[in-house]
């Protein structure tokens, strides 16, 4: 949820340390922190609540100097934000200084302990208790750092990623993981860390992604050290990064959801490139293939993921059960792992993540490996945790994803499931040949239909700012579309901060019917397909009691036109690829709404990119 990133070497940390939370603020932006030990020795922290600016200006006046730091931007979890309880935290003599991402979740009795050894304590957070208790174990125990990290970690219970550095050791940085991100980039005679590669690239391509529970030594000019917290050596695995710096800048764009907004047309081709092969009348998904025959005799599948990767799940529910033929569930990760669900060894449990971190999810996919199900994974961050953790699966080629909320991941995501949906019904033999290859031409058109809707940027404009003083929407679909409309209100509530609601159009009428009004906009997912009648009946009900119609329909569609106030016509699309197309002008509306009232929209209020912590 937070953002890491360290750095020990012969160059000056601070302009790393500030480049590189610049780069990881999607993480967490509720304040942010640096610490540093000068050639001389001396310990310099600075830290404030707010953005990686206000620490900026703030460090501008102050002794940057030294070769050794670690640098924080916080999403909070214990202690309110505020200077205090910004991180780097300090232990009980002010020599030692750690950085964390994740929760210790029995802090409060190792602080009671350790209150009754005589520590005393300045924050709310969780993340000094454990400062002190590293400190306590190398005076008491005569550790020194790395051993006494690993001490203290056999004590924890929770999810971390951290780095800690002692004034007394300044050719030392010790980093462990459990649960939460963390990379290591290896230079040639210098090492960086942080919680994604983002910081990182520009100076080396060779990273080592720690697993869990391990525990890495960096010591300036010497190999890198990794241990496990049994205090076993383990080799690092250097891997090289394919992320190219351009890919994690704005290029000109306002915001990064926008660029991302606009970078679709290509994220989809690039998660079907080498995989849809419509001459040939093939589908190759490498990661998938040797869980062929697990598919032939599934029971059910089950998707497992959260927000917006949980809305493409349901897509993902109408496309398997249509051309595989497989019953499906679609569950929040953070509900499946606490309701004792019944899971078959027959089962067949997805996760979906961007990030490949979400907490919720890889608790659900460790309770579904428990239970001895296949579990496969589709996320966007190569060497993420979930991909690790899971049987197989396949990658989006989305690239990173920098604005908070999700645009591009999504219809990679859909574009994945598709593939994924129309392989298994070969495999299965459910769906006839020419249906079949009806729609893998279909799937080639998709990005050059993406491309279409974005040239109503400002049409959409136009019609954003007629709404942008609403202050609750509703949102309708039916079918495969009545996901989008989930998404739709999902995008607009949590970059605009206005209330919305997503609904099946059939749903209207058994309670939300009663909030429209001539105030109310309501937003109609109305394209072409089995349930357009029944959809043009729910407009007219919402008609009937004044409300505003937004209809997203169809090209060259009239019957929605003559009853709607405002129509976006988006190109003729097979039914059940329609929420791909679909999406895109939804997107728009919200990014533009959300401009319009003056909202920060790369970073929403109270949201971080990516939830690793329950």
């Amino acid at each position: 949820m937070c953002g890491i990133v360290g750095y020990i070497g012969d160059r000056e940390a601070y302009p790393i340390m500030i480049k590189g939370l610049q780069r990881l603020e999607y993480r967490g932006y509720d304040s942010a922190g640096v610490a540093l030990i000068s050639k001389s020795g001396q310990l310099n922290v600075y830290k404030k609540k707010g953005k990686v600016s206000e620490l900026s200006a703030f460090a501008s006046t102050h002794d940057r100097s030294g070769s050794i730091g670690i640098g924080h931007t916080r999403w909070a979890t214990h202690g309110e934000p505020n200077d205090v309880n910004s991180h780097p935290h300090f232990s009980q003599s002010g020599d030692l200084v750690l950085i964390h991402n994740g929760i210790i979740e029995n802090y409060a009795s190792i602080k009671a302990g350790l209150e009754k050894r005589g520590h005393a304590f300045l924050s709310q957070t969780d993340t000094e208790v454990l400062a002190h208790l590293i400190e306590d174990i190398m005076v008491h125990e005569n550790m020194k750092l790395g051993h006494a990290v690993q001490a203290a970690l056999r004590q924890v219970i929770g999810a971390y990623a951290i780095v800690v550095m002692h004034r007394n050791d300044p050719e030392t940085l010790v980093a462990a993981k459990k649960g939460s991100p963390m990379v290591i980039g290896v230079g040639s005679d210098d090492y960086f860390v942080a919680s994604d590669a983002s910081p990182i690239i520009e100076y080396t391509k060779n990273v080592v992604y720690l697993e869990d529970e391990q525990v890495a030594i960096l010591r300036k000019g010497q190999e890198l050290k990794i241990r496990n917290l049994k205090d076993k050596e383990i080799t690092p695995y250097v891997q090289k990064l394919t992320l190219e710096l351009e890919s994690i800048e704005k290029g000109g764009y306002d915001h990064f959801m926008l660029k991302e907004i606009y970078e679709q047309p290509r994220s989809v081709m690039d998660s079907m490139r080498g995989r849809l092969l419509s001459a040939e009348g093939e589908i190759k998904l490498g990661g998938i293939v040797d869980h062929e025959k697990k598919f032939e005799k599934a029971r059910r599948i089950i998707f497992v993921a959260c927000g917006t990767s949980w809305h493409a799940g349901l897509v993902g529910e109408y496309l398997f059960e249509e051309l595989a033929r497989i019953p499906v569930e679609v569950e929040y990760a953070s509900e499946f792992r606490y309701r004792n669900p019944i899971i078959y060894p027959e089962d067949i449990v997805i996760a979906i993540s961007q990030s490949g971190e979400t907490a919720d999810t890889l608790a659900a996919i460790e309770l579904a490996k428990s239970k001895g199900a296949t579990v496969l994974g589709i996320c966007n961050v190569v060497g993420s945790s979930i991909a690790r953790a899971t049987h197989g699966g396949s990658y989006t080629h989305a690239g990173p994803e920098i604005g908070v909320a999700s645009t591009k991941a999504f219809t990679a995501q859909v574009t994945v499931l598709t593939l994924m949906a129309l392989h298994m019904s070969r495999v299965r033999g459910t769906l006839p040949e020419s249906r079949y290859r009806q729609l893998l031409y279909e799937m080639e058109a998709i990005p050059s239909k993406i491309d279409e809707v974005l040239k109503l940027n400002d049409q959409l404009k136009e019609i954003a700012f007629t709404n942008k003083d609403s202050r609750n929407a509703l949102y309708l679909g039916r079918g495969v579309c009545f996901p989008v409309a989930l998404e739709g209100a999902l995008k607009l509530k949590e970059i605009s901060y206005i209330h919305a609601e997503g609904y099946p159009a059939a749903e209207m009428k058994h309670g939300p019917i009663a909030l429209i009004d001539e105030e109310m906009p309501v937003f109609v997912i109305a394209t072409k397909g089995n349930s357009y009648e029944k959809v043009v009946s729910n407009i007219q009900e919402v008609k009937a009691r004044k409300g505003r119609i937004t209809a997203v329909v169809t090209s060259g569609d009239k019957e929605v036109k003559g009853m709607s106030d405002h129509v976006i016509e988006i190109p003729e699309t097979d039914e059940l690829l329609a929420p791909l197309v679909a999406v895109i002008p939804l997107q728009l509306l919200s990014y533009h709404i959300a401009v319009m009232r003056g909202c920060n929209v790369d970073q929403p209020r109270n949201l971080a990119k990516s939830v690793t912590v329950e």
